[in-house]
């Protein structure tokens, strides 16, 4: 029989209940399909892709990137499964593999989660002032968009600090708002302009603006788009102590929110493309987001504002999901002693049964990630890229771990029988080829081959930095690191004093 009994599993896992569970199988896929947020990543990297292959590259690469990602998904979710806790990917790594893949799977993931937050609240900023420039006249400079950015961040961290409850409710609110946002997008770029492109110039149109002569290498980092925008769905595991018959929903959530976003993202960026009036003066938008001259050029202003409004909003949702997937890893990371100041990040309110200082922290760093976009014009393409390096490898090594275990597995409700083999080890190829992928340069260097500020790629750097950190503090600290295995730990008892 399925263990469906919540907390006993995950007193089974080591970990006394702390969290309150009040997110049902509806709300756990709900963060998921959130924090994907089609909105969010084809719009805010949309201007991206028309350099990086243009249409072709968005077009295949969505079908090619989707079809992956759901092997990376439905292998994740397998051992989500049987690993039900808010730590996630490397609470799995730890138990199939030991203490230090634990570990640098943990700050894999929480370089990926924080980079999300940056990358996901920067880019609604980048649409809040595109919005505000066919308002008010606004002009977007990187100083505005900083200010703008940093009030969304106050504003995801006020709404995670009242609680599980109404982050559930907007989740649940937001796919709906996905949903129908895209249907009303789709429709109105549809009915509305009298011009529209062929088909078959969403799908065979190819262009290069990056610099580089290669189009084979052109088209792969034309990918980001796609596998940046598939990216977050480790959401419904971070939120699994959080949820109600954990094993299966969280399982399935991660599963239907990779699904559900391949099938409206595929609508959305189709119809977005086929809708391109001016293709060069969408590229230089003045608006600074290449959508809203799609929706100016297709509709007129106020058309144009209605629809980045929904933009704004589903992003604005997307970003709050972000936060609280990022809060629970910075949880239960610091649950287990493996950051530093842990004894100060694991605490938890009293009133609402939520991580309050792992959110600040969380928000924090997301702010500090974003700062090189007040200097660099690609510095938010390299936080996505940072983003993708970072919980993408995270992503896999549960799942090759799991394979490596063979019959030590015990699998959860939730499994893939027969075909996880086959799944297993496609998710991991693809996620090998991803992570060399992004970290390679994305605009070509000057004349004179020098790599200049705005041609340098920061996401190897990240990532280079993040590993090197963790090496350091697993010198310093990594006694102080335990992931309990079976039963309570002793260590609980005093991680529970810690509830302020």
């Amino acid at each position: 029989m399925p263990r469906l009994d919540d907390d006993a599993v995950l007193r089974e896992l080591g970990y006394d209940p702390q969290l309150v569970r009040r997110m049902g199988a509806f709300g756990n896929f709900g963060i998921s399909f959130t924090v994907i947020s089609i909105l969010s990543g084809c719009m805010t990297l949309y201007g991206f892709g028309l350099i990086t292959g243009g249409p072709a590259v968005m077009t295949w690469g969505w079908i090619l990137v989707g079809a992956f990602v759901l092997c990376v998904g439905a292998a994740l979710a397998e051992v989500t499964s049987a690993y039900p806790t808010s730590g996630g990917l490397y609470y799995m790594a730890h138990q199939l593999g030991g203490s230090r893949w634990g570990w640098y799977t943990g700050w894999l993931n929480l370089l990926g989660l924080l980079g999300a937050v940056a990358g996901i609240d920067y880019g609604a900023a980048q649409f809040v002032g595109a919005f505000a420039s066919l308002q008010w006249g606004f002009t977007p400079t990187p100083e505005s968009i900083m200010v703008i950015f940093v009030a969304i961040l106050l504003l995801h961290a006020g709404l995670n600090l009242f609680g599980v409850r109404l982050v559930n409710l907007l989740n649940s609110v937001s796919v709906w708002w996905h949903l129908v946002g895209v249907a009303v997008i789709v429709g109105a770029l549809a009915i509305v302009p009298s011009h529209h492109q062929s088909p078959s110039f969403a799908f065979t149109t190819f262009v290069n603006d990056t610099g580089w002569s290669n189009p084979i290498y052109v088209a792969a980092i034309g990918l980001l788009l796609a596998q940046y925008t598939f990216s977050g769905y480790d959401a419904s595991a971070h939120l699994s102590e959080e949820t109600t018959k954990a094993q299966i929903s969280a399982a399935r959530g991660i599963v239907r929110s990779i699904w559900v976003s391949w099938i409206a993202g595929f609508v959305l960026l189709f119809g977005l493309t086929w809708s391109i009036q001016d293709y060069a003066g969408t590229q230089g938008s003045a608006t600074g987001v290449s959508p809203a001259q799609i929706f100016l050029d297709a509709l007129g202003t106020s058309g144009a504002k209605a629809l980045l409004l929904i933009v704004i909003v589903a992003q604005l949702f997307c970003g709050n999901a972000e936060v609280a997937a990022a809060s629970r890893m910075v949880f239960a990371f610091s649950r287990d002693g493996a950051l530093p100041g842990s004894a100060m990040w694991r605490r938890i309110s009293r009133r609402t049964q939520t991580p309050n200082r792992a959110v600040w922290l969380s928000v924090a760093v997301a702010l500090v990630l974003a700062l090189p976009s007040l200097y660099s014009p690609v510095a938010y393409g390299a936080v996505t890229a940072i983003n993708v390096i970072g919980i993408t490898p995270a992503y896999i090594i549960p799942v090759y771990l799991r394979r490596r275990a063979g019959r030590r597995f015990v699998p959860g409700p939730w499994h893939l029988g027969r075909w996880s083999a086959l799944v297993g080890w496609v998710a991991v190829g693809w996620v090998v080829l991803v992570t060399v992928l992004f970290c390679l340069p994305q605009s070509r260097p000057d004349a004179r081959h020098l790599v200049t500020v705005s041609s340098f790629n920061y996401a190897p750097i990240a990532l280079a930095a993040v590993l090197a950190l963790a090496w350091i503090w697993w010198r310093v600290a990594h006694r102080a690191y335990s992931t309990p295995v079976a039963g309570t730990s002793p260590e609980m008892a005093a991680i529970a004093e810690d509830v302020v």
